[in-house]
């Protein structure tokens, strides 16, 4: 399984290609004030990295600041 450590936006991320479903990948969001995440997936292929920050920041920027969760 291959793993990626990124810090997007002054949040811990762990991302992990899920095993046996290529191109599917779990985001584990280490730093929030929930413990949560999401799931994304390249129709096809698999997501660069710049692909997997982006996605992340994307899922941050619907977080509500001042509950922690999704708006």
């Amino acid at each position: 399984m291959t793993t990626w450590r990124f810090t997007v936006d002054g949040h811990d991320w762990i991302v992990r290609e899920r095993v046996g479903q290529h191109g599917v990948y779990d985001y584990e969001w280490l730093t929030g004030p929930n413990t949560y995440g999401f799931t994304g997936a390249a129709s096809g292929g698999t997501i660069d990295e710049d692909d997997m920050k982006v996605a992340i920041a994307d899922f941050l920027a619907e977080i509500n600041p001042e509950t922690g969760y999704l708006d």
